[in-house]
């Protein structure tokens, strides 16, 4: 079922239900309404006779006559009795067919308090205890209200009618007003099937952006603007790795036809295996990195986090760098040194922050020119946070905002270090996936780091 189906058969339901509940409200009190007018002219001839007989005194018959004669509106098969408590007789009655009734409902009368109404089959009757000469007696009339049934059913089918034509007259503007709500869609689909890969950069429009459509059409848009940015990542990594990959490779290949094209005494062989060699660990070098970033983005969820103690992974991450590079120097200093432990300590995975930090120290020592880093770690209301600063060129401003991109390296750099621009993008997305934040501040005096996590 489409939506616009769906939301017809809501309002129809909706208006059906408020429909109904209207027709059976009007109904209700409409009953209420006729019974209690009704009760009232039966206590008006209870009234009537009581006052006809016992005050005026008046024959049987001329009571009938009057009590005939003062309704203006005959009630259909109306009966009335008095019955008297002293003797406990009857003394009076207009329909003599219907004394058993009324004495059947004599006790319960009794049992009221002044005057009572009921219900009794067809019948509504009422009766009054009415006092006179230190006699106590009974007046009790009864009738159908012909008039009330038949007003009820009318009544009934009025709103029975009324309710189908307003379930009928809503279904059809429902359907209407549905589909005059919903007619954008049919435009904004239009427009999303014609955005390709090739025109990735076209947005869809819409005219109103204050209304749902309007914003589902941004958010829309906001959803292709973020493909088109990972298209341009996309590309830009392909053709990145691709370089990346071909100079190694170009550079081994070239030296080894060169080699085979005459025989070399063993020193030459061996300076071309050096530089064979070289040339590998540049390759490894590169697809380690290209697979830790790929891990990183494309399963963070298969990270197993455990409690780590970042003072001691600092140590240790330093310790590692220098026997890789023996002509690094990194300068660790301990500020605000905390006395709780658990102050020291964050919930994530061990390896992947020994790779941040390793990576921000051999970054920090490879762009400066005494291969010098200094690292200063401290303690903050809950925080950890890391700075490691060399003394090296000023990263260019308009860098500073690419600078985590992978593959990216600036023109200030790129020709006088060796690198593959993957190792600050990997730090990026680990420090991501540890809820943690990286700033980078640079200047003429050097370039700091800052990495800030959580403690657990």
């Amino acid at each position: 079922m489409n939506i616009r189906a769906r939301l017809t058969n809501q309002f129809i339901a909706l208006v059906t239900a408020i429909l109904l509940v209207f027709s059976v409200g009007v109904y209700f009190f409409s009953k209420l309404y006729l019974e209690k007018r009704f009760y009232k002219r039966l206590q008006d001839n209870a009234i009537t006779t009581a006052t006809l007989l016992f005050e005026v005194q008046a024959a049987d018959t001329t009571v009938l006559k009057l009590v005939t004669v003062s309704d203006k509106e005959l009630l259909h098969d109306e009966s009335i009795s008095v019955y008297s408590e002293k003797f406990r007789q009857f003394i009076f009655s207009t329909n003599q067919n219907n004394i058993i009734s009324h004495e059947q409902v004599l006790t319960q009368i009794k049992a009221g308090m002044g005057s009572v109404f009921l219900d009794v089959g067809d019948y509504q009757v009422f009766g009054m205890k009415m006092t006179y000469a230190g006699t106590d007696n009974w007046v009790i009339v009864s009738a159908v209200d012909v008039m009330g049934k038949e007003a009820l059913q009318d009544l009934r089918k009025i709103l029975l009618v009324m309710v189908l034509v307003g379930v009928l007259l809503v279904g059809l503007s429902g359907w209407f007003f549905a589909d005059k709500a919903l007619a954008p869609m049919s435009g904004i689909i239009r427009q999303v099937n014609q955005i390709f890969p090739d025109n990735v950069d076209k947005r869809v429009q819409h005219p109103n952006r204050s209304d749902e459509i309007g914003r589902l059409v941004d958010t829309f848009n906001q959803l292709l603007d973020r493909i088109e940015n990972a298209l341009v990542m996309q590309k830009m990594f392909i053709a990145n790795v691709s370089h990346e990959l071909k100079n190694p490779l170009t550079k081994i290949y070239s030296q080894v036809e060169v080699t085979l094209m005459q025989l070399r005494s063993p020193e030459g062989y061996q300076l071309t295996l050096q530089s064979l060699q070289e040339d590998t660990r540049t390759l490894i070098q590169l697809t380690n990195a290209l697979l830790s970033l790929a891990n990183t983005v494309v399963s963070p969820g298969t990270m197993t986090k455990t409690s780590v103690r970042m003072d001691e992974l600092l140590w240790e991450a330093k310790s590692q760098l220098l026997k890789w590079h023996e002509n690094y120097q990194v300068h660790v200093n301990f500020k605000d040194f905390p006395d709780d432990e658990n102050a020291l300590v964050i919930n994530g995975n061990e390896a992947s922050l020994k790779v941040v930090l390793m990576n921000l120290m051999d970054n920090a020592c490879k762009f400066s020119q005494s291969h010098e880093a200094i690292v200063n770690f401290f303690t903050r209301k809950g925080l950890i946070m890391i700075e490691v600063f060399n003394e090296g060129p000023a990263i260019p401003a308009e860098d500073l905002p690419y600078i985590f991109n992978a593959f990216y390296r600036s023109n200030s750099t790129a020709n006088a270090t060796k690198g593959h621009g993957v190792g600050l993008a990997i730090v990026a997305e680990i420090t991501k996936i540890h809820d943690g934040e990286i700033k980078v501040e640079s200047n003429s005096t050097g370039t700091t780091f800052k990495l800030i996590f959580k403690t657990a």
